[in-house]
């Protein structure tokens, strides 16, 4: 699936495969410092490997502009058991500074609900957190709706 525009300085997603996979680790460290988490760039390039196109796990979007990967969103398929229903969870959105408020958000964006639609799910699904009002204003033009419930984190790993 491929999102491309007639200009060829608009935005361009499509999923990422392995020749594209070293381009998107830098983008996946910045936004895990936005979110104030210090990147582990050997735990990252195992973990984000599993969802390069194609994947059982979810999938890798990249948008680029002038060539150029400007931004990405991974993509989990899964299950809502409390609707009964499948899901695709947008679980990360993220557009360099340089780049914002030029259309690869919603780019993303659209490509993530095609993909979601592609694939039969009922709905695409994501987070965001409370205090991150520019994310939150792309997400309101969506035409989602903010959900009711409070996410929680319980750390189990040894």
């Amino acid at each position: 699936m491929r999102h491309e525009a007639r200009d060829p300085s608009m935005t361009v997603v499509a999923p990422l495969e392995t020749d594209a996979y070293a381009e998107v680790l830098p983008l996946v460290a910045a936004y895990q410092r936005f979110y104030d988490v210090d990147p582990d760039d050997a735990r990252n390039e195992r973990y984000f490997r599993g969802f390069l196109a194609p994947s059982d796990l979810g999938m890798l979007l990249g948008a680029r502009v002038d060539r150029a990967l400007v931004g990405y969103a991974c993509l989990h398929w899964r299950s809502d058991t409390v609707a009964a229903r499948d899901v695709v969870c947008l679980h990360d959105l993220y557009v360099n500074e340089e780049a914002r408020g030029r259309g690869a958000g919603r780019a993303l964006l659209e490509a993530a609900a095609a993909i979601a639609r592609d694939r039969g799910a009922e709905a695409l699904v994501w987070s965001t957190a409370p205090d991150n009002a520019v994310a939150q204003r792309l997400y309101d033009r969506t035409g989602a709706t903010r959900s009711t419930w409070i996410e929680y984190d319980l750390p189990v790993a040894h």
